[in-house]
């Protein structure tokens, strides 16, 4: 999987708990198509992100409190016991407090190799909540696309997450989109939108981790930091095709780290086909 990182500002397109979230995804036919239900495409969509979903805790300090845990017990059981310690026990307790001290030191060493603290994002002021989905698609598909845009923003910096498939969209989160107008009237405004940019013709990731905002993407939140376009292409032997497209959004600077883009990869890739 190809990531076009760029560092420049983004010009328009040419047209033209512990907690596992999980998603069973089933694509649904559009109801203009005529298709029998063995014929329907099933996709076993397992994505996995790991969050004890605590307000205020941050897992990425998770191994420092493994450590302190277990190097307490070994001390615990080391000061409790009534025999004399054997040279062996003492070997495996310094081996134990080792590991523990390592567990401990984890976090800073990650910090350290990454060069400066991930930033944290913030909810714009003035942004407007959204959450829109195509009407004319499947029950089963629309709540795919809701649970995907869920997890998306539960689990990453993302504060707004845009995606479509097929023609069909499902818009969450922040927006920086006219008032008082109704859901079919932001729908059609959004794909508008996505036509006067060119997203739909998009076959390669784009990642913008310095991005620094353009015209024609005012519908972004207000203060958009980080942008990421991941395209649904499929391959049809020697040509590509292009499904739609999954875009994220953050306040974050440099938001999304391999393992956040490669996260949304997995995501956006069972919307594909």
């Amino acid at each position: 999987m190809s990531v076009r990182i760029c560092n420049f500002p983004f010009y328009p397109l040419q047209p033209r708990a512990s907690r596992c979230t999980r998603i069973s995804a089933r694509s649904d036919n559009d109801s203009s198509r005529s298709t029998s239900p063995d014929q329907q495409q099933q996709l076993n969509l397992s994505v996995l992100r790991f969050t004890f979903g605590i307000p205020g805790l941050d897992e990425s300090y998770l191994p420092r409190w493994i450590g302190y845990g277990f190097g307490s017990l070994l001390l615990l059981n080391h000061l409790s016991a009534s025999a004399p310690t054997s040279e062996s026990q003492l070997r495996s307790e310094a081996l134990g407090l080792s590991l523990a001290a390592f567990s401990i030191a984890l976090p800073y060493i990650g910090k350290f190799l990454k060069g400066s603290e991930v930033e944290q994002r913030t909810l714009p002021e003035d942004g407007d909540q959204v959450f829109v989905i195509s009407s004319n698609i499947g029950d089963s598909l629309k709540e795919d696309l809701a649970w995907a845009t869920y997890v998306l923003l539960r689990n990453t910096s993302t504060i707004a997450v845009l995606i479509s498939v097929q023609g069909e969209l499902c818009v969450r989160g922040y927006w920086n989109c006219p008032a008082q107008m109704s859901k079919a009237q932001l729908h059609d405004w959004f794909k508008r939108k996505i036509d006067e940019i060119g997203l739909a013709d998009v076959k390669e990731n784009l990642y913008f981790p310095q991005y620094q905002g353009s015209a024609p993407w005012e519908f972004l939140p207000e203060g958009t930091r980080s942008l990421l376009v991941q395209p649904l292409v499929q391959n049809l032997d020697e040509s590509q095709s292009v499904d739609g497209f999954l875009m994220v959004a953050s306040t974050a600077g440099y938001a999304y780290s391999d393992k956040d883009r490669a996260w949304i990869g997995a995501i956006a890739e069972k919307f594909r086909g």
